[in-house]
């Protein structure tokens, strides 16, 4: 099975650190990173999306994708 994510949050080292936290488990980039400026808080927002093959496992929309 393959599971997908989408991780988000402004362009701070924590998000680099939150890409590096999910490849470290297994992840893998899927694409390239998106930017947006947020006009109201005045900040870059950033996305990845990442994905990971779990052999074994049937998909449930409860799953906590993060815990995979």
């Amino acid at each position: 099975m393959k599971l997908y994510r989408l991780l988000t949050g402004d362009d701070t080292p924590e998000f680099s650190h939150k890409v590096t936290a999910a490849l470290n488990a297994g992840w893998v980039l899927h694409g390239g990173p998106a930017y947006s400026f947020d006009g109201a808080n005045g900040v870059m927002r950033c996305a990845q999306a990442v994905v990971k093959d779990v052999p074994g496992k049937e998909y449930q929309p409860d799953m906590k994708l993060g815990e995979q």
